[in-house]
Parts: C-alpha cells; sequence; structure tokens
C-alpha cells in the first residue's frame, strides 16, 4: 500500500490501533476463532483506510473527526458490520459481543474510544504530531487523565459489554 498522501499521511498506526481494539473486544468474548479475528481485522483496516482516505488531515488532525468516528449506540456502525461479515458474523451476534454503546475516535496521531454514554475516553494510541500546536494544553490534561492508568481492565470492557 504505497500511496503518497502527503507528510505524515500514513494512518497505519492509527488504523491499526483501531482494528487491534475492535479485535480485542471480539476476541475477549472467546466466540470468534484467531483465524477469523485476522481476517476482520484485515478487512476493517482495509475499509477503515479507504474510508478516511479523502479525510486524513495531519496538519489538523481534528478536522473530519466526526467522520473518522466508529459509533455503536444501539445501531452497528456499519464499517465495522461489513468487515464482520467477511468472517460471517451477523448483525444479532455483533450485538452480543460487542458494548451496545461504543465511540471510537481515529484521528491523527491519536486513537481514544468510550464505553458507554458517560464512560471515560481512554487513549489507545498516542504520537507526537509534527508541529503540537493549539492541542497541546488539551494532550496535556488528556495525560494528565491518564496517568496512574495503564489500560482499561479487562473486567471493565467485559461487564460493559453483556
Amino acid at each position: 500500500m504505497a500511496h503518497s498522501l502527503g507528510p505524515r499521511a500514513d494512518m497505519a498506526p492509527e488504523i491499526a490501533a483501531a482494528a487491534g481494539f475492535v479485535s480485542g473486544l471480539l476476541r475477549a468474548r472467546g466466540c470468534v476463532s484467531e483465524q477469523r479475528l485476522q481476517v476482520f481485522s484485515g478487512a476493517l483496516r482495509e475499509a477503515l483506510a479507504e474510508h478516511y482516505k479523502h479525510h486524513w488531515f495531519p496538519e489538523k488532525p481534528f478536522k473530519g473527526s466526526g467522520y473518522r468516528c466508529i459509533r455503536i449506540n444501539h445501531k452497528m456502525d456499519p464499517i465495522i458490520s461489513k468487515a464482520a461479515s467477511r468472517i460471517g458474523l451477523s448483525l444479532p451476534q455483533l450485538y452480543q459481543l460487542l458494548p451496545s454503546e461504543l465511540t471510537l475516535w481515529v484521528d491523527p496521531y491519536e486513537v481514544s474510544y468510550r464505553i458507554g454514554e458517560d464512560g471515560s475516553i481512554c487513549v489507545l494510541y498516542e504520537a507526537a504530531a509534527a508541529k503540537a500546536g493549539s492541542s497541546c494544553g488539551m494532550l496535556a490534561c488528556k495525560n494528565q487523565m491518564m496517568l496512574g492508568r495503564t489500560s482499561p481492565s479487562k473486567n471493565y470492557i467485559m461487564t460493559v459489554s453483556s
């Protein structure tokens, strides 16, 4: 995949973080084989890369953020259902395996998620932007919230996704 979309236009690390997270949620339920998870993850990475192709602005990381947001709110995100159909997972199965409320933000330099409408926002992936302009203060604030917390506990993910 040698697309040249300008400076640091490579969205591979962000997409890999997002696809890995959703695959991890499916893996945690133990109902999908490792082989099928690999196919799902690949299909999801492919679909996200295609979807974000003209909506990726490293120089303005939050531009187009709504378009890149992956959302499950009692309605399945079409990108997830498309990737899941590649491994024969139906919509009802997806609803059983994934949280009913999930928001995943995939932005240049940062991927974060929230489970539940009132859940806290957790950062999955963070990279130093070429020039951290005005968002610097916000990132520092987010880092303060994340101190002492490496990742959400597995129990938290499982209890919320029931």
